[in-house]
C-alpha cells in the first residue's frame, strides 16, 4: 500500500483539480494521498473528501509553506492539520497576501528587462493568491520570451536571477509553530533540493517531526542520504513525488511514497 504525501492541484501550481488527482492517483495503484498546495488548504472541500472516499483513497490533509530560515528558501510540509485552525488561517492569508505583492514585483521586473506580462495574461491562470513563479514561466514560454520553463527560471526566476523576488519573510519556526497549533506534524520538504547537510541538520534542530527523505525521481542514493541524517536526528521520513503534472521538471504521481505502517506510524493515535 502505497502513500504518495506531496502533490499538488490548480488550487496550487498544478494542472489537475482535486478529483482529478484523485482519479489518477487511484490509477496509479496508490492506497493513499496528501495534496499539499502551496500556501492554501483550498483543495479540501466536502466533495474532495468525498470522492476519495468513493475512490477508496485515503486522503491526509496537507499543506507545503513557503519559508526562510537564515535567509534561505525552507519548503515546510504541514500534515493533518485542522481546516478550522485561527493561526493556521491567519499565516495562509499572509502567505497568499505576500503571492499578490510578490507576483506584481516579479512582473514589474520582467517588464524593466523587456519582458512584460501584464497582471490581466497572469490572472487568466487563477487568482494572485494562488499562483506563483511556475505560472509566470509558463505564459513566458506562450509569448516565446523563453522556451521552456525550466528556462524561465534558470536565466530570470530562480533565486538570486534578475527577476527573483522573495517577498515577505515568514520564518520556518513561525511555519512550524502554526502547524503544531493546527494539531499537525511538520516535516521539511525536500533536502535535496536544499543540498547542504550542515544546513538541513540546523532545520532539524526546530521542533519538526520528520524529514522528506524519498523525494521525485532522485536516485536512490541520494534519498540515502536524507534517511539517514533524519534517522541520525531520530525524526521520522516522508515521502512524495512533489507531482504537478504540466512537465518534465517534476516526477510522475507515486514514483516516491511511503508505505501504510509509516503512514500510521506518523499519524495514527493508540486506537487506530
Amino acid at each position: 500500500m502505497r502513500y504518495d504525501l506531496h502533490t499538488h492541484t490548480t488550487c496550487s501550481d498544478g494542472v489537475l483539480s482535486p478529483e482529478e488527482l484523485i482519479l489518477k492517483a487511484k490509477s496509479a495503484g496508490l492506497s493513499g494521498l496528501s495534496i499539499t498546495d502551496h500556501d492554501t488548504l483550498s483543495a479540501y472541500t466536502q466533495e474532495t473528501f468525498e470522492i476519495a472516499e468513493k475512490a477508496g483513497m485515503q486522503l491526509i490533509v496537507g499543506v507545503e509553506l513557503s519559508t526562510f530560515h537564515e535567509h534561505v528558501s525552507v519548503h515546510l510540509l504541514g500534515y493533518n492539520v485542522s481546516l478550522k485552525s485561527p493561526a493556521l488561517t491567519q499565516l495562509l492569508t499572509r502567505l497568499q497576501m505576500r503571492r499578490v505583492q510578490r507576483n506584481r514585483s516579479i512582473l514589474d521586473k520582467l517588464a524593466r528587462c523587456a519582458l512584460p506580462i501584464s497582471e490581466k495574461e497572469l490572472e487568466r491562470l487563477g487568482s494572485l493568491q494562488q499562483l506563483g513563479r511556475p505560472h509566470i514561466a509558463r505564459i513566458m514560454v506562450e509569448k516565446g520570451y523563453v522556451p521552456t520553463i525550466e528556462k524561465a527560471f534558470t536565466r530570470f526566476l530562480g533565486e538570486g536571477k534578475p527577476c527573483y523576488d522573495a517577498g515577505e519573510i515568514i520564518s520556518t519556526q513561525e511555519a512550524v509553530e502554526a502547524v503544531h497549533a493546527a494539531g499537525g506534524k511538520a516535516i521539511i520538504a525536500h533536502p535535496h533540493l536544499l543540498k547542504k547537510r550542515r544546513f538541513v541538520k540546523k532545520l532539524l534542530a526546530l521542533p519538526v517531526e520528520g524529514l522528506e527523505g524519498y523525494y521525485g525521481s532522485f536516485r536512490k542514493e541520494e534519498d540515502a542520504r536524507w534517511i539517514a541524517l533524519a534517522e541520525e536526528h531520530g525524526v521520522a521520513v516522508t515521502g512524495g513525488s512533489d507531482f504537478h503534472g504540466h512537465d518534465s521538471v517534476h516526477a510522475k504521481l507515486g514514483s516516491s511514497w511511503i508505505s501504510k505502517e509509516a503512514v500510521d506510524a506518523l499519524f495514527c493515535t493508540n486506537d487506530c
